[in-house]
């Protein structure tokens, strides 16, 4: 091979490697484009990291739920639920705070509002993260299985006032009410795109909501509390 010819392989490769960098800040640019606002579906689902955003009528009402629960002043924490804290964001009118725990971070975006959570170190916790200082806790646990769940509840224990609203699927009931004490309600949240696990949500206090009121267990069948 002559010089020329290394030459232009060098040449070659200097003008591919421009060109890749060039198509890969196009890429980020579509990206993150309206990563700044908090628009449910702005950040696009990343299903190797098992997310699956809610429909927007499920975040709203989640969101409503959360604001209800938190009261005023109240800080509510979401824990792996970036779509209820994007509906958060659109409700906000000063009354509460909402902090994001979130392993994707692309969700840095939202700034000192967003902590970096890994589940598999439920107490490698931000300072900032007190014992007990949110009011009401949503989270949902990114993977079924009792090891994702167990860990995230260290979590959810350690900075609940009381309150907590849990989502995961129907065949984690047994072990939500083992670890956090919660209730299935009678409200099934929806996803924008189906899941092949039945999906529920639970919570460990009285909804005024009708829909979000807890179901009881007895002689083996579901009985529904009087929405009265």
């Amino acid at each position: 091979m002559s010089d020329s010819d290394n030459d232009n392989d060098t040449q070659l490769s200097v003008y591919a490697l421009a060109a890749l960098q060039e198509f890969q800040l196009d890429q980020q640019k579509k990206q993150y484009a309206g990563f700044n606002n908090y628009i449910v579906g702005s950040i696009e689902e990343d299903w190797q990291l098992s997310q699956f955003w809610y429909s927007d009528e499920t975040a709203l009402r989640l969101a409503q739920e959360a604001i209800e629960a938190a009261g005023s002043d109240g800080r509510i924490a979401c824990i792996s639920t970036p779509s209820i804290y994007q509906k958060l964001k659109q409700l906000g009118n000063g009354e509460f705070t909402a902090i994001l725990l979130e392993y994707d971070r692309r969700f840095s975006v939202y700034g000192k509002e967003f902590v970096f959570y890994d589940y598999n170190y439920p107490m490698n916790l931000h300072d900032d993260l007190q014992p007990h200082s949110c009011d009401m806790v949503i989270v949902d646990p990114p993977y079924l299985s009792e090891e994702c769940l167990s860990k995230i509840a260290l979590t959810v224990k350690y900075l609940s006032k009381g309150k907590i609203l849990l989502c995961t699927g129907a065949i984690m009931e047994d072990l939500a009410a083992k670890l956090l004490s919660v209730k299935m309600c009678k409200f099934l949240p929806e996803h924008n795109r189906n899941l092949a696990n039945e999906f529920r949500c639970y919570i460990n206090y009285e909804s005024r909501y009708p829909s979000l009121r807890q179901k009881c267990f007895e002689a083996g069948q579901y009985k529904q509390q009087s929405d009265v």
